[in-house]
């Protein structure tokens, strides 16, 4: 196609500020329109897909992951081109520091001077030339294709010169070119992450922080889809026999499905037999379960921020099986309802309510705070977060966690135990939360690692820590607190 735009002579003369050739104006009209039409139909829909997921991302700050499943199906796009469809997406909006920092040295201009539209089919394409297989030569085409057919020769010019610019150099090349020079920050720059993630990597790596580049590669990478068997239903290894997957390590109940496609379709899924869930999260429903009682277990459990509902349908199909029963609390009414779908036809009962004050009769001898975070530990699932979080939301979530912690304590009764998580590896979200909670309770904090029986390198304790590069999970925290009883 790169050839095409050459040899649309008109096109090459306007762009190169050259007199047109000599021709009637209806001629001129008539071959102009014919032109857009023809790079108008050379577009591809695989691309074209991933360049509208970005597009809502930019411009509505919606979710990818929620954005392009809608897509596929609605277009009916499937099997190998799903596939790379997803691939080009989700990479393009993990690689964003990376790829702008490429597309400023080549257009020699900053990216907020380049209209938004035009900036997603440069991150397409720079995607495709430096982290993907693709050849450059069906890169740069498609990429002004896609430029040609939507804002006409002039800027598909302008993504055909910033392109072949990128294309000059591999991607080693540019990090050696445009990363910092700190250790930290060229490997922020090199999986493409800001610094300042990085940076609360490496603090709570701690003495293992020279596994900073594998934490931030595993971060980088595209996920393979965790299922949870639900107790009671389907055996972890029914589930893998059925849906071709295969065993968890960690989890009882967990089953990993290799290659992409919807796991919605899947039978089991569809029958409310299993569900998609990152092992680390059953392990940290596990962990409440099997946490040590002083006294024993009356069966009333609760998940204090429940939305939208994974752990709950976990902790309430294992409370089943014992005749207990759970509540669960989520704020917001259109989570709660996910909430109730999650746990339909298990012993769980959904409130809607804050849960720094919601209105329950204390007295529960297990309850779950998995705590709204920053959601750092679970950057590879939502490939466009890393660039939306700030350092600045750490500090106001820290109050809320803090809040709800003090709340969970309130309503557990003496005796019973605390499981405090988030989806985050961050210090300030994890570590100095349950060090406060210690210092203003005097609760007694158990070994978490204790309530993992078989999970390795899970930290110095009495927290325990989870890595993508160490578990295959998201990197979830965990800690227990146990109520005295006085």
């Amino acid at each position: 196609m790169g050839g095409r735009a050459q040899s649309n002579k008109g096109g090459a003369d306007r762009a190169a500020g050259r007199p047109a050739s000599k021709g009637t104006a209806r001629q001129k009209d008539s071959k102009a329109g014919r032109d857009e039409r023809a790079w108008a139909a050379a577009v591809d829909p695989v691309r074209l897909v991933a360049l509208d997921v970005l597009r809502a991302v930019r411009e509505r700050d919606a979710y990818a992951n929620l954005v392009l499943p809608a897509l596929l199906r609605e277009r009916k796009i499937s099997g190998r081109d799903a596939a790379l469809a997803t691939e080009l997406a989700y990479g393009t909006c993990r690689s964003r520091g990376l790829l702008d920092a490429v597309i400023v040295s080549g257009a020699g201009r900053s990216v907020d001077e380049i209209d938004g539209p035009l900036l997603d089919v440069l991150r397409l394409g720079v995607y495709q030339l430096l982290r993907t297989r693709i050849g450059a030569h069906a890169a740069v085409d498609t990429s002004v294709a896609l430029a040609r057919a939507e804002f006409g020769a002039g800027k598909a010019g302008f993504v055909n010169a910033v392109l072949r610019r990128a294309g000059e150099k591999s991607v080693d090349q540019w990090v050696d070119t445009l990363a910092p020079r700190d250790p930290i920050g060229r490997l922020a720059f090199e999986f493409a992450h800001p610094t300042w993630i990085a940076q609360a990597f490496a603090d709570a790596l701690g003495a293992e922080a020279g596994e900073l580049r594998e934490v931030l590669a595993a971060d980088d990478a595209r996920p393979i889809v965790h299922l949870v068997a639900r107790p009671g239903e389907i055996t972890a290894e029914e589930l893998a026999l059925v849906t071709g997957g295969e065993e968890g390590r960690w989890s009882p109940y967990a089953v990993y499905l290799e290659g992409g496609g919807d796991p919605g379709k899947l039978e089991p899924v569809r029958e409310g037999m299993a569900t998609v869930q990152d092992e680390g999260s059953q392990l940290v429903a596990l962990a409440l379960t099997r946490a040590p009682l002083d006294g024993p277990d009356n069966g009333r459990w609760l998940d204090l921020c429940a939305g939208p509902g994974g752990k709950a349908a976990l902790l309430g199909a294992l409370a089943a099986i014992d005749g207990h029963r759970v509540d669960a609390i989520e704020p917001a009414e259109h989570r709660a309802e996910l909430v109730r779908k999650a746990v339909h036809n298990l012993p769980v009962d959904v409130h809607v309510a804050d849960g720094r004050s919601s209105g329950l009769t204390p007295g529960y001898d297990r309850i779950l705070v998995d705590a709204p975070c920053t959601g750092l530990g679970a950057l590879r699932r939502r490939p466009e977060a890393r660039w939306r979080r700030t350092p600045s939301d750490v500090a106001d979530l820290v109050v809320l966690q803090r809040e709800l912690l003090s709340a969970a304590w309130d309503l557990l009764r003496p005796g019973g135990v605390v499981v405090y998580s988030t989806c985050s590896p961050h210090l300030q979200e994890t570590v100095a939360i349950v060090a406060d909670a210690v210092r203003r309770t005097g609760a007694t904090q158990l070994d978490a690692r204790d309530l993992l029986p078989g999970v390795t390198d899970l930290g110095d304790g009495p927290g325990a820590q989870m890595w993508p590069h160490r578990h295959g999970t998201d990197a979830m925290f965990l800690a227990a607190l146990r109520k005295p009883v006085e």
